[in-house]
């Protein structure tokens, strides 16, 4: 005849499965995290590439509910468009005007769980002052142990295409420049301990 299991036992496998259950914060690696970007110059004659070297932020990610969130924070004055006197003028008041502005920040929630992983992310931008709603669709999203750290790693390539005169950045525009930029961030992030 089977043992009634004790309310005692009972409650602590439930609790077992709640803290399985709860959402990882990942920390984002700025050493391996490079948001970037593509933008028109000289109305199509070619397009400029440029990325930021220092970022901060996290990745939470709840794998059983399928939710999670992306907060990011991008120091701008790391502009680097390998390109020492363009690097100087995009951080003028012609553009993304680093003394007045000198962070962006992109939070949102992870979406379109399929399999998983998440296929978007539908958050707001806060750019040059001006604040509007970005949805970043994701290429990839993988999570797999740390070889080194011994911690899980997330990593997501993502990107959404604005336009930059709707953040107050219209350098060009008289000239016929095509306001049209394309945002990526390529991420990655570790398992906090």
């Amino acid at each position: 005849m089977k043992r009634p299991l004790s309310p005692l036992f009972a409650l602590s496998m439930l609790l077992a499965g709640t803290v399985q259950a709860a959402p990882v914060v990942y920390r984002i690696d700025p050493e391996h995290t490079f948001p970037s970007f593509e933008a028109d110059h000289m109305a199509g004659l070619s397009v400029w590439r440029g990325k930021f070297n220092h970022v901060t932020g996290a990745v939470t990610f709840d794998k059983a509910k399928g939710s999670g969130t992306l907060d990011v924070s991008i120091d701008i004055d790391s502009i680097d468009f390998g390109h020492d006197q363009l690097n100087a003028h995009a951080k003028g008041a012609d553009f993304f005007d680093v003394a007045l502005f000198p962070k962006a920040t992109y939070t949102g929630r992870l979406e379109g769980i399929r399999k998983g992983k998440p296929t978007h992310v539908v958050g707001q931008l806060t750019l040059h002052g001006v604040t509007k709603p970005v949805v970043l669709k994701i290429n990839v999203f993988k999570c797999m142990p740390h070889p080194m750290l011994k911690r899980e790693v997330c990593g997501a390539d993502a990107y959404a295409t604005l336009e930059r005169d709707q953040f107050g950045i219209a350098a060009g525009n008289d000239w016929g420049f095509d306001m049209t930029a394309v945002l990526r961030i390529q991420v990655e992030a570790v398992a906090a301990e």
